[in-house]
């Protein structure tokens, strides 16, 4: 089995701040690398002092860890345990008197199983994946011969069974965080010091709020008026993801968007949730999906419904997708990436939805006001996170939800330590940040590369783990 020494666990702003502490503490990080495992990937539960954190990946049991670590020193312990739902033994941690650390996983693995949603073929049965799957299908085929008081008494219906959803929770789940902090901690441990890393985001702002707008009928897109006169008022710009074949767009009114400062992406061709259903049907529809991106200069992509597929999303050739959620049951396609900071699908930048959607609380769980709005706004201020709302002009329409919005923008437009951003510059953002690097400059640190002007060093230490 192949042992990895410290390199590239995460992100590269990560990993490069990482190489910088190889052999600056007593030990060394070790880990299975995920590539040439043969084990297949579980669902486990790490149990550490202060946390219980769920880790999806392929796993090295004791008696082969033990014999892979005999080539590093005979003086090994199990440091904290990783069970299955039955509470059973699977793995450990473990550390040596000397100060490393061995996970009987790869990171990048237990990343990539939250990011992709990989967890969810590990915590639901086949069968119930293909039930979930064809009653999605069948409902999006016949949607449009329902009247819309059916449609929102069967979302109404589902609900109720969607909220009794274990894992992840709603509104706010934290395990990729919590488990990205334990790794940071391990890092500070074996680095012998703070890990630096590059500030999630720029110009010292310590969090992210973006706005964006799906339109999904030609009623809503004449209902836009209000909406762009509240967020100018309030000196905020947004973006507007239109549908290309549901309703005509008028090329004056792009641009006069794009004039205005706002951004304009498409929202799927037709707007009845299968553009992502195959790759032979993405193959079908990907000349109209690129045609109206060219012609509106969208760089942006979300999927009708946040119908999503980690692997066919890169193949629409954008910068940026925005479908994925960070958690929401509700949908039809129910999960959730965990994450609240933009990660990488390939060359694709994703965005993740991290505030509850306007429909879902307004018109499926009958909220009256912007408390859960604000509450979610509030955790991801505090944790550094970015806050990306997506609205439709479609419910907009309605005063509560409007009078809702508006004074959820209110409460925040003037936050300095708000970075209000378009989803294309948080993009080139994460782009720029990913290629630069953070470099040790006499007792501190620096930035080196095209975020270097605008970024800052943070120094993490991670929770302590056990």
């Amino acid at each position: 089995m192949h042992l990895g020494v410290s390199c590239d666990p995460l992100d590269e702003p990560y990993a490069r701040g990482i190489e910088r502490l190889r052999g600056g503490g007593a030990g060394e990080l070790l880990w299975v690398a995920a590539e040439g495992n043969p084990r297949a990937p579980v669902a486990a539960r790490l149990q550490t002092a202060n946390a219980r954190i769920p880790v999806f990946a392929s796993l090295m049991d004791d008696r082969d860890a033990e014999a892979a670590l005999s080539s590093h020193g005979d003086d090994w312990s199990r440091a904290a345990t990783l069970v299955d739902e039955g509470d059973q033994h699977l793995a450990s941690i473990w550390r040596s008197r000397q100060g490393s650390v061995f996970l009987p996983f790869d990171p990048d693995e237990v990343c990539t199983s939250y990011w992709s949603e990989r967890y969810l073929e590990l915590t639901r049965t086949r069968t119930s994946r293909a039930t979930v799957r064809g009653a999605m299908r069948a409902y999006y085929r016949a949607r449009g011969l329902m009247p819309r008081p059916v449609q929102i008494w069967l979302r109404r219906l589902y609900a109720t069974a969607q909220a009794r959803t274990p894992f992840p929770s709603w509104p706010v789940e934290s395990a990729l965080h919590d488990f990205l902090d334990l790794f940071l901690s391990l890092l500070a441990e074996v680095g012998g010091e703070p890990v630096p890393r590059i500030a999630p985001w720029p110009e010292g702002r310590a969090w992210a709020l973006v706005l964006t707008h799906d339109v999904e009928t030609a009623e809503g897109l004449a209902a836009i008026d209000p909406v762009l006169e509240l967020e100018r008022r309030l000196g905020l710009r947004s973006c507007w993801n239109l549908v290309p074949r549901r309703y005509d767009v008028d090329d004056e009114r792009v641009r006069e968007l794009r004039e205005g400062g706002f951004e304009v992406g498409v929202h799927g061709l037709y707007h009845d949730g299968r553009d992502l259903e195959s790759p032979e049907l993405v193959r079908e529809r990907l000349p109209g999906i690129r045609a109206a991106a060219e012609r509106w200069q969208a760089s942006g992509f979300r999927s009708p419904a946040t119908h999503r597929s980690w692997e066919l999303m890169p193949t629409l050739g954008f910068d940026h997708d925005s479908s994925y959620p960070d958690t929401d049951p509700f949908e039809p396609q129910g999960g959730g990436c965990c994450a609240w900071l933009p990660y990488f699908n390939r060359e694709m930048v994703e965005l993740p939805l991290t505030m509850p959607q306007d429909h879902t609380l307004f018109v499926i769980l009958r909220h009256r006001d912007e408390g859960a709005w604000v509450a979610k706004a509030e955790v991801l201020r505090r944790a550094g996170g970015m806050a990306l709302i997506d609205t439709h002009p479609d419910y907009l329409l309605e005063t509560r939800i409007m009078g809702a919005y508006a004074r959820f923008l209110e409460r925040f437009s003037d936050d300095e330590t708000a970075w209000t951003a378009l989803p294309s510059q948080v993009s080139a953002w994460w782009r720029r940040r990913a290629a630069s690097r953070v470099l040790r400059s006499g007792d501190g640190w620096v930035v080196s590369g095209p975020a270097a002007t605008e970024a800052r060093v943070e120094l993490c230490r991670g929770e302590r783990w056990s």
